[in-house]
């Protein structure tokens, strides 16, 4: 019922139905969509209605290869004839072959009968069972013969598909080039013969099959329609539950759990497919263990090969193989790492052999990595032709290796996985033992889950199972990777997509308007965050997109050497719902350039309420002299520049894209930042020098007459943070400090940008402020950018350490003492922290933030701030650092003492500090350090 009421809902909203098969097919299908569209016009030119008689109930088609698509769909959703190939050969199947005796239809099968013709004037014939059916085609001037099989494949053959004996030899004529029109019901023959063997034994289905097109034994709506003048979408979700069922049964049978604690880490899989499902699952519908049906044949997936070649997953290799060979004869083939499994199939009676290659004599084939190297088409027609697949593998490694690759399209095995519904992804899953699903349970599959949210979209009875939604997302991003291949089937997904997020309008948020994590809202946002990576146009998703003007002419930004390793600052915004052009040279192609859109780089997809898009930045590579990129969200638009860029000065020229107001230090006349400042619509705008960039709402700007002070400012306090680093100043790419309205963790983070959230960005675009009341929040994040592991100790030093920063740059520059800097920096709250620390013993333990800074600072006020510059000088020359904490710390004692030349050893083990005697000992020349301030702690 539910299921009916969603596709009612599809088929009746014809405004958003036409609008998807228009403008969004036409954005994304490529060239193989646009033939099957011209094949589908072939096919009901001149047909305007169908007109189906009330009388025979047809079974609803379900389509799964990539070549298959609907001619007839009811306004109920359902296909109930559908066109396909397979090999050099057409295929055409009806629903019902009673509709191949109605006058009515004869216009139409006089359309099918020519497409699936080879070539013009190639022989028609007919069953016998079809004879009423030739004289109908007599009646359109076309002639047919009669025979009880098919004979040379150079025309066309008509039967109904119930004739068993003929299968095989259909089945040959259409691979070898001939084209079938195959009618019939498979609802009644279920009845008969059970309802879970439609898919694998129905007759019709041992030709149909191999096209990616069955007969179900689901009763199909009928009643006269108007037939669709675009290709009509393929249905969002037709679960064969009982069939699947019965699998998922024998291939689990005797076995309770799964123990895949041995071996490597497994790869979670996509099972995304419509005759695909689960086998093993862990508690959070995480699978790494699946199955599908494909044709004739069957394939098994783990998401690591010792899920396969694991003595104690043997039992389900057992009934992997059986279920695997089915009818099928021939030997077990063993790749060179599966061939561990030989001595257990050799004790259960199995024939096996050792080959990396598939043949016909094999009945099923079992691999790891020879399958990489095969041709995906052989693949497909191994299992399509009745072949078992037994595979183990796993993607996370891969994808360390392939940082720029998609797994779902690139890594091997997926290239034809994807055609049998399934996919290895690069997340990792739990080494653990799982109990294995119970009949009956509901599992988790990505198709049932868009079809729930669907209906809670658009029925106030639906519901989609909570702990599905945040699964669901996480998966559409590896879903949206296949939809990008121009076929029916991924097309007819995304578009139903496309309709859920239309339907109500793309969700609002903001602090006005929150929404909650795992809410359907959230979900709505995510999806179309996916749709857009996946091609279609942001604008397509917006229904009140925002309009900004674009620039006169194009912008041309110079990229050179000293950018690398950085984003580059265009002065140019992409609004939403807009696409811009970037042209940049031919030289420039392989450089690995990109486009960043948008600069808010922190997703908080974890944060348990939103006020913003959880993602809202998009990276596109420049692998084209000409590339046009368009992004929900729209931002301002920077150009990414790889560390080891050398190309030396290029120009990336960008077209469409709006000015955005930015004041470059030493560039930016104060008349053009007024213009830009006060008569610009964009809602970014950057404050810039070589060493720092600001990114501030524009409303914060709106009062900043004369930025350059500010940027002065900015800029002595950066040579200060760089000249106590040892680092060369200018920067080698500017610090990046970037407002958002939600930020990943805390008011203000590190990182490549510092993140801080927008309330608090009057404090740093203020001289004023900065200098009355100092940036202790601003200078400690810029500290922990300047913080090196070599000299750094986690955890204890994480929060202790980058406040040398802090307090250094509020002396030199601000002149604001650190007593003032900070409140825990008060004289009095330091002495009480050091005794209370003292007093426990100085335990190393909770030697960490104020604690441990309290280290550093002593000695900076016996020595001075030169011995910290020279060690972070000599730092950068060591090219063996140790790694642990106790060797890292005996190094800083040592350094240290020579630095100031007194033995520092007894006031560090003063602090705890783990001393080593080879270091103790090195030190015991130099002169004791009389001033040790914690000597006065240790007399009290």
């Amino acid at each position: 019922m539910t299921l009916a009421f969603i596709r009612s809902v599809f088929a009746n909203s014809l405004s958003i139905l036409n609008f998807c098969s228009s403008a969004a097919a036409d954005q994304t299908m490529g060239e193989n969509v646009e033939a099957t569209a011209k094949d589908f016009e072939n096919l009901v030119e001149g047909v305007e209605r169908w007109d189906l008689s009330k009388v025979h109930i047809p079974s609803e088609l379900l389509l799964v290869s990539k070549e298959a698509f609907p001619v007839m769909v009811n306004e109920k959703g359902q296909v109930l004839i559908a066109a396909s190939s397979y090999g050099d050969g057409r295929l055409l199947v009806v629903g019902h072959e009673h509709y191949l005796f109605q006058p009515s239809f004869t216009p139409f099968l006089v359309n099918a009968v020519s497409w699936l013709c080879p070539f013009l004037g190639s022989p028609i014939t007919l069953h016998p069972s079809l004879l009423i059916v030739g004289g109908l085609l007599k009646k359109h001037g076309v002639d047919t013969k009669i025979r009880s099989e098919p004979g040379d494949p150079s025309g066309v053959y008509c039967t109904s598909a119930f004739h068993e004996n003929l299968m095989e030899k259909l089945f040959r004529f259409l691979k070898s080039g001939g084209g079938v029109l195959i009618a019939g019901h498979a609802w009644a023959w279920a009845n008969m013969h059970g309802h879970h063997k439609v898919l694998s034994r129905f007759p019709g289905n041992l030709v149909t099959s191999v096209a990616g097109v069955y007969f179900t034994n689901i009763q199909g709506k009928i009643d006269n329609f108007k037939v669709s003048q675009k290709m009509p979408l393929i249905p969002l979700d037709l679960r064969c539950d009982e069939e699947l069922a019965e699998d998922q049964k024998q291939l689990l049978q005797g076995i309770s759990e799964l123990d895949i604690r041995a071996g490597g880490i497994p790869s979670l899989l996509l099972v995304h497919g419509e005759l695909a499902f689960p086998l093993g699952m862990d508690s959070s519908s995480g699978c790494f263990l699946a199955a599908s049906h494909y044709g004739r044949g069957r394939v098994v997936v783990g998401g690591h090969e010792n899920l396969i070649l694991s003595h104690k997953m043997h039992p389900f290799v057992l009934n992997a193989l059986h279920w695997l060979i089915g009818t099928k004869k021939g030997k077990i083939g063993l790749d060179s790492k599966m061939r561990a499994l030989g001595p257990m199939l050799s004790k259960h009676n199995f024939e096996w052999t050792s080959t990396e290659v598939l043949s016909s004599n094999l009945s099923v084939f079992c691999g790891c990595f020879s399958l990489a190297h095969m041709d995906p088409q052989e693949v497909e027609e191994f299992v399509a032709e009745g072949g078992g697949l037994l595979i183990g593998r796993h993607a996370w490694l891969w994808s360390l290796r392939h940082p720029e690759e998609k797994c779902m399209t690139q890594f091997p095995e997926n290239r034809f996985l994807t055609t049998f519904g399934l996919g290895i992804t690069d997340q990792t899953g739990k080494r653990d033992r799982v109990p294995v699903p119970k009949p009956g349970d509901r599992n988790y599959h990505i198709r049932t889950a868009l079809s729930q949210l669907a209906t809670s979209l658009y029925s106030e009875k639906g519901s989609i199972e909570e702990s599905w939604l945040e699964k669901l997302v996480h998966d559409c991003s590896y879903l949206f990777q296949i939809l990008n291949h121009d076929a029916p089937i991924y097309q007819s997904m995304k578009n139903h997509i496309l309709q859920m997020i239309k339907w109500d309008g793309l969700p609002l948020v903001s602090k006005e308007n929150p929404i909650t994590k795992g809410s359907s809202k959230a979900v709505l946002i995510s999806l179309a965050g996916e749709l857009v990576k996946s091609g279609i146009e942001s604008s397509m998703l917006l229904d009140h997109p925002a309009f900004l003007p674009a620039t006169e002419s194009p912008v041309t930004i110079e990229i050179h050497t000293e950018n690398h390793n950085s984003w580059v600052s265009t002065g140019l915004y992409l609004p939403e719902g807009e696409t811009v052009e970037v042209t940049l040279p031919a030289k420039a192609v392989g450089a690995k350039l990109k486009v960043l859109i948008g600069c808010h780089t922190d997703n908080i997809s974890h944060a348990k309420t939103y006020f913003r898009p959880p993602v809202v930045t998009q990276t596109f590579n420049l692998d084209k002299e000409k590339k046009s990129f368009s992004w929900l969200w729209g931002g301002l638009i920077y150009i990414i520049v790889p560390s080891d860029y050398r190309l030396g000065r290029i120009p990336i020229t960008i077209c469409g894209a709006s000015l955005a107001p930015c004041f470059q230090l030493g560039k930016t006349c104060k008349e053009d930042w007024k213009r830009l400042r006060l008569q610009n619509p964009a809602p970014w705008g950057e404050l810039i020098t070589d060493n720092i960039i600001l990114t501030v709402p524009t409303a914060s700007l709106q009062s900043l007459e004369d930025p350059e002070p500010l940027l002065q400012l900015w800029d002595e306090m950066m040579q200060a943070a760089a000249g106590l680093a040892a680092e060369p100043y200018p920067y080698r790419r500017p610090e990046r400090i970037v407002f958002d309205e939600q930020v990943l963790f805390g008011l203000l983070h590190a990182g490549y940008p510092i993140v801080g959230q927008t309330q608090i960005v009057g404090d740093f675009i203020s001289v004023a402020a900065i200098r009355s009341n100092g940036l202790w929040s601003g200078l400690h994040e810029l500290g922990h950018n300047h913080q090196r592991s070599a000299w750094s100790f986690p955890p204890h030093t994480n929060e202790a350490m980058c406040n040398l920063w802090a307090v250094y740059i509020h002396e030199t520059v601000l002149d604001i003492p650190r007593a003032r800097a900070h409140p825990a920096l008060r004289p009095e709250t330091r002495r009480q922290r050091i005794k209370k620390h003292v007093d426990k013993g100085a335990p190393l333990s909770e030697w960490s933030v104020w604690i441990a800074l309290e280290t550093y600072l002593q000695l900076q006020e016996a020595f001075g701030w030169e011995p910290f510059t020279q060690l972070f000088a000599d730092y950068q020359t060591i090219h063996n650092a140790p790694k642990d904490n106790s060797k890292k710390m005996n190094l800083w004692v040592r350094k240290f003492s020579e630095a100031v030349k007194k033995n520092l050893a007894p006031f560090f083990e003063t602090w705890g500090w783990p001393l080593q005697k080879d270091v103790t000992d090195s030190l015991a020349s130099l002169p004791e350090w009389e001033e040790n301030p914690m000597k006065s702690y240790l007399s009290m």
